[in-house]
């Protein structure tokens, strides 16, 4: 069995679903991995074979003018932008291109981010077997818990009432890219409950690389879904250069805003502020190639600005890490015990930062509030604190005893294994 790994185009996509298909192909399967003609880079640096998708609607190069757009957004805006511009464009194109490239590429099974709202209708359309992934934290349409893109706490008895306005009003958000994929399956004959976000997920697997321990307590109510642990191996990513030599030994404060959110940049502005009455630290700034280091002006000594950095290597030396609260700098940051002070900007990334919060692993600011707020002072007391970086360490503990990798892959290959199983018995029925 060939299985086909397909990917939203960005790096905080990108990087996890690359090593989750290493790690399945490590175990003696055949994979190749589908996404749009601008991420091939990425996957040859993973070295996995790639097949591109949707060429026609987005041929190499035309990827940039998306994220520079959604690199300068924030909040409500910006997840409205990634949810009826990017994702339903790029749905609407899978629609028309995805069952040849899955022809062209062999494959019997797909594993699919659950961040790409109702492609999975094509397999299902297939008779292919489909399994969901949650590269990004998990989106609980249940209502079990809060939903993660508007970054509440549980908060009490009347919690999943509140969790289910949340999730209806996502849903009339999601309406657009709704009805496209209702004209899909109305030509493919498929049946769906249009009301229930979650009837189409894979009744096989569905499986989050958010660990169970830093999730709240209230996993989504579905008998498929699983936690595993993060995606990150370390390796076959696109090297980037870094002047080792102008690290100081002073505590490094390591600061980066990720791949879609980086065109903020106040927020970038105001950290080399502090930086200037905390000579006491270095900061590392990895700004992304959104912005320039002139836009963000002048800074003082202590601090390094970069485009892009070695994030896990940094991360193994740093005291602080100073995030947009997205998923895998988080996982990693943790993944070595590294407290967190985050500022989240839009998508999964409250949902995140209220993780965060929750378990007392870092402290959380509001980006609106990063202007009147004394930032330096927020600095020092999470670099500071012992019970954040102690509660940092139970949950590195926590994350190298699980191997999130393997169990994925494992979970993985065991749900796919029983649909072939059960094909197998049909036919021969």
């Amino acid at each position: 069995m060939r299985v086909a790994f397909l990917s939203l185009p960005v790096p905080g996509h990108l990087n996890p679903m690359t090593a989750l298909a290493r790690k399945y192909q490590a175990r003696g399967h055949a994979v190749v991995f589908l996404s749009l003609p601008d991420v091939a880079p990425f996957v040859e640096a993973a070295q996995l074979p790639f097949i591109p998708c949707s060429e026609d609607a987005y041929p190499e190069g035309s990827l940039g003018k998306y994220l520079q757009r959604l690199s300068h957004l924030s909040g409500a805006e910006a997840l409205s932008y990634t949810v009826n511009e990017m994702m339903k464009g790029y749905t609407e194109t899978l629609f028309q291109s995805l069952p040849e490239t899955l022809v062209k590429a062999g494959a019997d099974a797909i594993v699919l981010d659950q961040y790409q709202p109702y492609v999975e209708l094509i397999p299902k359309s297939l008779g292919m077997p489909y399994v969901h992934v949650s590269n990004a934290l998990h989106v609980d349409y249940t209502g079990r818990s809060p939903l993660c893109f508007y970054g509440r706490r549980p908060i009490g008895s009347d919690e999943t009432a509140r969790n289910r306005e949340d999730v209806e009003r996502f849903r009339v958000l999601l309406e657009p890219t709704t009805a496209m994929a209702r004209q899909y399956a109305g030509q493919a004959g498929l049946s769906v409950d249009w009301q229930n976000l979650n009837s189409t997920i894979s009744p096989l697997l569905w499986v989050t690389q958010t660990p169970r321990d830093f999730d709240f307590d209230r996993a989504p109510d579905l008998p498929q879904f699983h936690y595993s642990g993060p995606w990150h191996d370390g390796y076959c990513r696109i090297p980037a250069e870094f002047p080792w030599e102008r690290l100081t030994g002073e505590p490094i404060v390591y600061v980066s805003m990720g791949t879609l959110q980086n065109g903020v940049t106040e927020i970038f502005r105001a950290i080399a502020a502090s930086a200037r009455r905390l000579k006491n630290l270095q900061f590392v700034l990895a700004i992304g190639n959104q912005i320039t280091p002139e836009q963000i002006g002048e800074t003082a000594s202590n601090v390094l600005t970069v485009a892009y950095a070695p994030q896990i290597e940094l991360l193994k030396r740093s005291s602080l890490c100073i995030t947009h609260a997205g998923l895998n700098t988080v996982l990693e940051a943790l993944g070595f015990g590294v407290p967190l002070l985050a500022i989240p900007v839009t998508n999964d990334q409250p949902g995140v930062a209220a993780r965060i919060a929750h378990n007392e692993v870092g402290l959380v600011i509001s980006q609106d509030n990063l202007s009147s707020s004394d930032l330096p002072a927020l600095i020092t007391h999470a670099v500071e604190d012992s019970a954040l970086r102690a509660n940092a360490g139970h949950l590195s503990e926590s994350i190298r005893k699980t191997d999130g990798l393997a169990m994925a892959a494992v979970l993985i290959e065991k749900a796919l294994a029983v649909r072939a199983s059960d094909a197998l018995s049909a036919r021969a029925a």
